[in-house]
């Protein structure tokens, strides 16, 4: 019997995507929508714009989650040797804005390489070993560390502490999963520990501020400790069943900064409560175990690598946000993954899940 060619047109779109992936992604952005139009007080500009990068991210996730692993492995050494390019080019004559060197003028659009190389950096190095699987030992780890350190410092120095992290733990992400013996992560760990005075003296006055104001954020309540104060009085104030959707008063009062972007979660943690957050938390978890699926049923090195560097990074991104706007972490500017207002971090993250379902495409075919 001849199928519907609805029902052909529907499996063909459906095919190369995970379902159940996709449907706590949804899940989350339905709760990103509800949460954005109350923190951007009602404005439908804000809901369109987000429509319409939401769509792009699909699209670049269907397409990535149709392509092979193994022709998406193919781009990683360009995609990496073009994002350390374009660093460089930030470095010799990059956009300042506030202070902060980040962004390269191309003449048609403003780009962030920084964002491309939290792709880029973990690909890579999945890649170098995955070349060299058969032979790995040491030394081949401290070439990884050196893919990793470099666009990680070129980042600082920006400043971009936030992202540098985050492209730092992607590629460290693929050590771990690599195999990295646990003797030489605890070493890393306690020298990491014992160089801390050196960092902090290498740190910006803005970032040691940072760290302090953690510690005591009502030592400047109108100044470094504002965000941090605000934020905590939103979380408490929302008790167990929050306030009620745009009823937020921290919110509404304009109380609350970057309410769109990094704080968001403070304006959901508000009107929503911690039945809310539960809920919330409850989905990213769902999506990494999902992911952690995915990375224990990849059939290559490479899709294993990557696949796990991807699914920590996420909850990186997620437990950042959290603690940042819960006053646990220092302010770093991460956005909540698919939560948060903003294009460029909605495609990124699309991205990551777009090649994580074309690993699994693999394991089902």
């Amino acid at each position: 019997m001849q199928v519907p060619l609805t029902k052909r047109i529907i499996h063909a779109i459906m095919e190369p995507l995970d379902g159940w992936l996709l449907l706590l992604l949804a899940a989350v952005f339905a709760l990103s929508m509800v949460a954005l139009f109350s923190a951007s007080n009602q404005s439908w500009a804000k809901i369109d714009n987000k429509l319409v990068y939401t769509a792009l991210a699909l699209v670049v996730m269907w397409l990535l989650a149709r392509i092979s692993p193994q022709t998406v492995m193919h781009l990683a050494v360009p995609l990496y040797v073009g994002g350390m390019l374009m660093l460089l080019g930030v470095e010799l004559f990059g956009v300042t804005v506030n202070g902060s060197t980040r962004w390269l003028n191309l003449g048609i659009v403003r780009i962030q390489p920084s964002e491309i190389m939290k792709t880029a950096v973990p690909m890579m190095v999945a890649w170098y070993f995955q070349k060299h699987e058969t032979t790995l030992n040491w030394r081949h780890y401290i070439v990884a560390v050196v893919m990793i350190a470099l666009p990680g410092a070129m980042v600082l120095k920006q400043p971009d502490l936030g992202t540098a992290t985050l492209i730092m733990a992607a590629g460290f992400f693929v050590l771990f999963f690599a195999g990295l013996s646990w003797k030489v992560i605890i070493g890393g760990a306690i020298a990491l520990l014992s160089s801390l005075p050196v960092v902090w003296n290498l740190m910006h006055d803005y970032q040691r501020r940072r760290i302090m104001t953690l510690i005591d954020p009502m030592e400047d309540p109108l100044g470094a400790g504002y965000h941090i104060i605000q934020s905590m009085i939103a979380i408490g104030s929302g008790g167990v069943w929050g306030k009620g959707w745009l009823a937020g008063s921290q919110t509404h009062l304009d109380y609350i900064p970057e309410r769109t972007t990094d704080f968001i979660f403070a304006v959901y943690s508000e009107e929503f409560g911690l039945a809310g957050n539960v809920l919330l938390v409850l989905l990213y978890l769902g999506i990494i175990s999902r992911c952690l699926l995915i990375t224990a049923r990849a059939p290559t090195l490479y899709g294993r690598l990557l696949a796990g560097a991807i699914t920590l990074s996420f909850f990186v991104y997620a437990f950042v946000n959290m603690g940042m706007v819960a006053g646990i972490l220092p302010v770093v500017g991460v956005p909540l993954p698919f939560m948060s207002y903003g294009g460029t971090a909605t495609v990124s993250l699309a991205v990551g899940m777009g090649m994580l379902m074309g690993i699994g495409k693999l394991q089902r075919s």
